[in-house]
């Protein structure tokens, strides 16, 4: 069975770290009861997403982040098959977004936006190689 990535963008609403939390322990919970894998980078004016796993299962995982109201202007940027994981050890990892990424005045002026899915796809092969320590959640 092909393995399918997805990355995609949204901006916050009600961003604050309870609602992050929330957001990250459903996410754990969820992605791992059903085989995909991922990183989160999040901030208080951006979310940038990669989801990996078998097809179905990534497809019916954005169709709830497209219903979810702490999620606002989603758009997809990228969605295709893979030869392998780039994040297999991680239900959901989370990572701040890296001075290496846009200001927040680059945002509002549509620097996300306007990110090719190149742009996108090395920023996550960069996440990837950086170290993280496991949280006990």
């Amino acid at each position: 069975m092909p393995l399918t990535q997805l990355i995609y963008t949204s901006r916050p609403f009600g961003f604050d770290a309870q609602t992050l939390d929330d957001i990250l322990l459903a996410a754990r919970r969820n992605n791992e009861r059903d085989g995909i894998t991922g990183a989160l980078v999040c901030r208080a004016d951006l979310y940038v997403q990669m989801l990996e796993g078998e097809r179905a299962a990534v497809t019916a995982t954005f169709g709830r982040i497209l219903r979810d109201e702490r999620h606002v202007e989603v758009t997809l940027i990228w969605y295709g098959d893979t030869p392998s994981r780039l994040f297999p050890d991680w239900a959901m990892r989370d990572d701040p977004a890296r001075s290496w990424m846009w200001d927040q005045s680059a945002v509002r002026l549509g620097a996300a936006r306007e990110a090719g899915a190149g742009a996108y796809r090395r920023l996550f092969d960069r996440v990837s190689q950086e170290p993280q320590e496991k949280m006990a959640w």
